[in-house]
């Protein structure tokens, strides 16, 4: 077995409400799955909307990432990446912009099709090891153990919802 049998996954959801400083990125949920083997799992993640109010006002309007992440034993080994446009939903907002963000005019538009994978290399059996922070043995790809498969697919291809 890849995973042992009596530990969770954590996936965590994670908006970031800034490119240039990650201490505006808001946990909207963490979940334990599992325990979990060998194969394709399928689950409904739901959270709330991020807190626009700890989001640098600069920042509101544009392109961000909605980031769904998941690790085994506190080692992240996948990131998933979805770009998210948020903006006004009037076209003459859109084209004149207020000086001060209206919130309630604010919609976010999730590209759910286009996903941005990355894959981290982690030990899988932090047991044989004393640090826990061995890659796997270079005979096999990064990231890959097994016949593992992780997907992450949104049950829509786009959602729009407010801020």
């Amino acid at each position: 077995a890849l995973f042992h049998p009596s530990v969770d996954l954590e996936w965590k959801l994670i908006y970031v409400g800034s490119a240039e400083d990650e201490t505006y990125d808001q946990l909207l949920e963490s979940v334990l799955v599992g325990p979990v083997n060998v194969g394709n799992y399928r689950f409904v993640l739901q959270a709330d909307p991020p807190d626009p109010s700890k989001i640098r006002e600069e920042d509101i309007i544009g392109v961000t990432v909605l980031l769904l992440t998941c690790s085994y034993l506190g080692q992240e080994f996948v990131r998933v990446g979805y770009y998210v446009n948020n903006d006004y939903d009037d076209e003459q907002l859109r084209e004149e912009p207020p000086p001060k963000v209206i919130i309630d005019r604010v919609q976010r538009n999730i590209l759910c099709d286009k996903p941005r994978v990355t894959k981290f290399p982690i030990n899988f059996h932090p047991e044989n090891s004393e640090s826990g922070e061995q890659p796997p043995p270079p005979d096999q790809p990064a990231g890959t153990e097994g016949n593992v498969e992780l997907a992450a697919q949104p049950e829509h291809n786009n959602e729009q919802q407010g801020p």
